[in-house]
């Protein structure tokens, strides 16, 4: 590929609800701050699907996916100072933002004041359609794109770069570390690496789940402890054991049992997000001072913290590596729960 090639290949869903299907989509040429990247893997994640069905509201058609992407670096502009040709890189859920705001100016970019323009399903800064991972090749500015250390493997590393940053940032904020306690709701693809990353902390990490059908994998992913939620004696067991809770799920919870977990002034944080609203009893956040937050992925900053902590504790995803035509059949067993933990694209197979 070269600045003259416009098309690449991809796979797009035409219209909400249609099945994916091969085609090509349109990539800038190489500006002066851009890289080219050959994508090598593409992480399926739940937000994915989401998207391509309009369950959080009307998207851009036709829809490339996929916000977990690495590769290898095919051409730099020529003012690139931060990578070469060769180089293992990878792209996450935003590729540039206002970079003026208060909140870009601090790191935050993904809570952009303007907005940040997301991999996909979003319009850049001329209007034009984003198109994500599910293509062999995308242009990203060098402001946007992450170094991915040796010491991971470019398949295991795809899905960190919305998996890995999106529970890494809250469990850093909350201080999950050493004598604390944590736990992670639901054991899919953001809930393995919450317990692989808060392990690595140093915390002491609890896995609540809906049943005990993962608990194996669950201690060995470096959980101490294991309860099923669907058993109503775990919230009774565990009341006011947690200083945190980190809630995975994208369907909506009983909150008011959940916050009963906490001890004083903890915090229950979403990552996940449901399509319906939820609610609560606010004395389930008076009574004790806790907290209930929200979290969305983290800055480019703290995504290349989070890539470097990884690499230092050898930690990946663990995925099951599918090819391209395979997609529309990972969706409908991602919303089946079958899948240990995270469906990687071959981007070779596109």
């Amino acid at each position: 590929m070269t600045q003259q090639i416009t098309t690449v290949s991809a796979y797009a869903a035409p219209a909400a609800d249609a099945p994916l299907e091969r085609t090509t989509v349109p990539r800038r040429a190489v500006g002066e701050f851009d890289v080219l990247i050959d994508i090598k893997y593409a992480g399926i994640c739940h937000s994915d699907i989401h998207q391509a069905r309009d369950g959080w509201g009307e998207g851009i058609f036709p829809m490339v996916p996929g916000h977990e992407i690495a590769g290898v670096v095919a051409e730099v502009g020529p003012g690139v100072t931060k990578f070469s040709v060769g180089d293992r890189v990878g792209v996450g859920c935003m590729v540039d933002s206002c970079r003026a705001c208060e909140n870009c100016r601090a790191g935050l970019e993904q809570y952009c004041v303007r907005g940040n323009i997301q991999t996909y399903n979003a319009l850049d800064h001329q209007g034009e359609p984003t198109y994500g991972g599910y293509s062999t090749h995308i242009v990203v500015d060098q402001a946007f794109t992450l170094r991915i250390p040796e010491g991971i493997s470019l398949d295991v590393a795809a899905p960190l770069l919305c998996a890995g940053i999106t529970t890494y940032s809250p469990l850093k904020r909350f201080a999950a570390g050493p004598g604390k306690k944590v736990a992670v709701v639901g054991l899919g693809g953001l809930g393995h690496m919450a317990v692989k990353i808060a392990h690595a902390l140093g915390a002491e990490v609890t896995v609540l789940s809906q049943s005990l059908r993962k608990k194996d994998d669950g201690l060995r992913l470096g959980a101490e402890h294991y309860y099923a939620t669907s058993d109503d004696a775990t919230f009774e067991q565990l009341a006011g054991s947690f200083d945190m809770i980190l809630s995975t799920v994208s369907a909506p919870l009983p909150l008011d049992k959940y916050l009963g977990l906490l001890r004083s002034e903890g915090a229950f944080v979403n990552v996940g997000a449901p399509e319906e609203p939820v609610s609560l009893n606010l004395f389930s956040v008076i009574a004790g001072g806790k907290t209930l937050a929200g979290s969305m992925i983290g800055g480019i900053a703290e995504t290349q913290e989070m890539l470097d902590f990884c690499a230092e504790h050898g930690l990946g995803s663990e995925i099951e590596l599918i090819r391209a035509e395979q997609i529309n059949e990972a969706y409908e067993r991602v919303l089946a729960s079958d899948v240990r933990y995270r469906f990687v694209i071959d981007a070779a197979t596109i």
